[in-house]
């Protein structure tokens, strides 16, 4: 080949390695302007179980709370700690309620532990009032706050299982999950004295002194505070071992053929949240929406959308809050 022809191929090559780039560069799609939806869902039907799953240790004798079921003022039943369980509920305190007695009772098979409040004082409904002990084997799990408002409903079904022991098995829960202060059990009150009576001579009868009191003996003990925790009893037909690791699946609630919607396309975990539902010129529409369960997936959309809209990924973002002004 000859100088021409070489310098014809060269260009030539040059020509089509210049279209290349100049297509390569055409083809590279710019960033998408903000804003702009990449990613939606349509709300789905399923059934959805509220359930976490606890780290927990089998204890001998557990305390927990009893709370008041109503509002009003608190009066306890003068009773010294019982060292056996109960053979039945027993009446340790009243909430008076604009008049109405509740009675509280510790569960049979426990034992009171002490008493959370002041005599007569006021109570809220939900509030811890009054502490007992589980007779026997228990399983005490721990609970952090971001798990409590997930717990604080009555747990319809709580399951365990022994680490490299028995298990799966039921297992009853006992009390409240909120935190406990120290529980105490007052000194009885002094019996009534009355006035002695003359002796034969007409003078006043020898008065008998009262017994002294042994420095070194110690009153009735109360209950230690505790955290945050569940506390459950499982069957007698299971064999624990004290201090053995325990894991508890709990259910707190239930719903069937629920509307979700992915976590991710939900602001708002309690109650009330937020989602973007798209118009048909893909705008976002942001609309209050009721929340219910959650398994950590999806959350229960109770109201707020029709069930057919088109629902934007990720989804609203929550405003800051304000700082001091």
């Amino acid at each position: 080949m000859d100088r021409r022809g070489l310098a014809l191929g060269v260009a030539v090559a040059a020509a089509l390695s210049g279209c290349t780039a100049d297509e390569e560069a055409a083809r590279t799609p710019g960033l998408e302007e903000r804003g702009t939806v990449l990613t939606s869902v349509k709300p789905t039907r399923q059934d959805l179980s509220n359930q976490i799953s606890l780290s927990g240790k089998v204890t001998i004798n557990p305390v927990f709370g009893i709370v008041a079921p109503t509002a009003g003022e608190i009066r306890y039943v003068q009773r010294q700690p019982n060292k056996t369980p109960a053979a039945q509920p027993l009446w340790v305190a009243t909430v008076w309620d604009d008049g109405t007695p509740r009675r509280i009772n510790i569960p049979e098979g426990s034992m009171l532990a002490g008493r959370l409040m002041e005599d007569r004082a006021e109570v809220a409904a939900g509030m811890p009032i009054v502490s007992a002990r589980h007779g026997g084997y228990g399983i005490v799990a721990d609970i952090d706050s971001a798990q409590a408002y997930r717990v604080s409903g009555s747990a319809k079904t709580v399951k365990g299982q022994i680490k490299n022991g028995p298990g799966p098995f039921s297992c009853t829960t006992l009390g409240t999950i909120a935190a406990l202060p120290e529980g105490t059990i007052p000194e009885p009150p002094p019996p009534a004295t009355t006035a002695p009576t003359p002796g034969a001579s007409g003078g006043p009868a020898p008065v008998q002194s009262a017994p002294v009191e042994n420095p070194e003996q110690q009153g009735p003990q109360g209950s230690e505070s505790t955290g945050m925790r569940l506390v459950c009893a499982p069957p007698a037909s299971v064999k624990l071992i004290n201090g053995a690791d325990v894991t508890l699946s709990v259910v707190t609630d239930r719903a069937v053929n629920a509307m979700v919607l992915p976590v991710e396309a939900v602001a708002g975990t309690q109650g009330r949240g937020k989602v973007d539902v798209l118009t048909p010129d893909r705008t976002r529409k942001t609309v209050d929406v009721v929340l219910g369960l959650t398994d950590g997936k999806v959350v229960q959309i109770k109201s707020g959308l029709r069930g057919d809209e088109e629902i934007a990924v990720p989804g609203p973002d929550l405003p800051a809050a304000e700082g001091p002004k």
